[in-house]
Order: structure tokens, then sequence, then C-alpha cells
């Protein structure tokens, strides 16, 4: 009897329009994340499943969290993402090079690492950036190393979710069971 294959969850959370669909699909490679230049279009959590080499993962896609709204539909959304990190074993915060640092990536970092879950930072749009300045204000969020991205071009991507597959171990592997002879029926 074989046992079910562990497949880590990998979850992608940030503010509206980050990229963190474009990234899903890069993960997963496919197109099942839609994908649009105004926020609020991702609103419930969309699952898929990529792999690394032969490690196999699932991947879930948020829409734009704002924990600190307390009604409507963005305080549904925001459920949904809270859902997402309780079942995750490893988060990818993602951030907007361009864009740069607000509140809000504040507000997400406090309750990511409250969650007690591994979080790591990508900052998202970096092509073209020099590495050692682009996104610098984002070590205020107390997030440790960076990784620099581009989820369109795929720039950093797989040195992402290889480190991001790194921070959760992969589970002892189930012992066959053992042949005993004198348990063994005749079939007739």
């Amino acid at each position: 009897m074989k046992s079910i294959a562990f497949k880590p969850v990998v979850t992608i959370v940030g503010r509206a329009n980050v990229g963190k669909s474009t990234l899903f699909n890069r993960l997963t490679r496919s197109r099942q994340a839609l994908v649009a230049d105004f926020p609020g279009l991702t609103r419930d959590r969309h699952y898929g499943e990529g792999r690394v080499g032969s490690r196999p993962y699932l991947i879930v896609d948020t829409g734009g969290f704002e924990p600190v709204v307390k009604e409507g539909i963005v305080r549904e959304m925001a459920r949904q993402t809270e859902q997402a990190i309780a079942e995750s074993d490893v988060i990818i915060f993602l951030v907007d090079a361009r864009e740069g640092l607000n509140r809000l990536d504040f507000d997400i970092a406090h309750l990511l690492r409250r969650s007690g879950q591994p979080v790591i930072l990508a900052i998202n749009k970096a092509e073209g950036m020099r590495y050692g300045t682009a996104g610098l204000e984002f070590h205020e969020l107390g997030l440790g190393e960076s990784h620099h991205i581009s989820a369109s071009h795929g720039d950093g991507v797989v040195d992402l979710i290889e480190e991001a597959l790194a921070r959760i171990p992969e589970p002892e592997p189930e012992p066959e069971p053992e042949f005993d002879p004198e348990q063994q029926t005749e079939c007739g």
C-alpha cells in the first residue's frame, strides 16, 4: 500500500496589484489566475499545483490583503486570505518594488509575524533595478532577507520557490509493511 505524497502548501500574500496572480501562474505554469492592471480581480483563494525538480507543492493565490478593514467585500477577501495563511506551510509575502513600501505592507507583515508561519519576503517588479538598491526600504518590515524577482519575466522565481520549500522539512517516508508469511492466507 502506497501512502499519499505530502504536498506542502505555499501561499502568496500581499496587497492588491503586486503581482500575486502573475506569480501564481508562473509557479503553476498555467494561466489559471486572471491577471489585470486593476485591483480586486482576485477575491477568493485559488489553488494550483507546481513542481520544482522532484518536489511537488500546492500554491495558493489570494486577493489583495487589507487586514485592517472591518466590513464589506474587502473584509471577506481578508478572511479568505487569513484562512489561507492558517492552512499554509510557508508564506510568500509579495511586495512591489516600483510602488515601494506603504502602511499596508507594515500591517500585513505584522499579521504574518503573528501567524507563526515561515514567511519569505519577495520584492516583485524588480527587473532592471540594481539589486543592491532596489527595495532597500522593505527591510523595515523586519522579515529578514528578501528575494528580488520579476513574476512576469520569471527572474528569481525558481530561487524563490526553492527557498520556500527548503523552509518546510520533507516528511519521513512511511516504512513499508513487512511480509509475514504466517498471516498469509491460502487462495483456493
